[in-house]
């Protein structure tokens, strides 16, 4: 990351996380799953979309209306989600 501490990296990764653990039962009630991956000097969250929606054609649609916007709702810092 590069623009904040150490500390505020670490607390924003830490934010990540648990913003990921609300939506990730919904993501598993479909047989898919998403880890995070890393967090980029730009604000920018990599992800990786795993099992049921790595493959699903609705994909994007998931990153983006689900999983983008769960993260950008409660960490207003995160500029975007890009699936890895």
């Amino acid at each position: 990351m590069g623009k904040g501490s150490v500390k505020e990296e670490k607390e924003i990764v830490e934010a990540i996380n648990l913003s990921l653990e609300k939506i990730r039962p919904y993501l598993q009630a479909d047989g898919g799953d998403v880890s995070f991956v890393g967090l980029t000097e730009n604000m920018d969250v990599k992800v990786r979309l795993m099992g049921a929606c790595g493959h699903c054609p609705f994909s994007i649609q998931t990153l983006k209306a689900g999983v983008e916007q769960t993260l950008l709702n409660d960490i207003p810092q995160i500029k975007s989600v890009i699936a890895v």
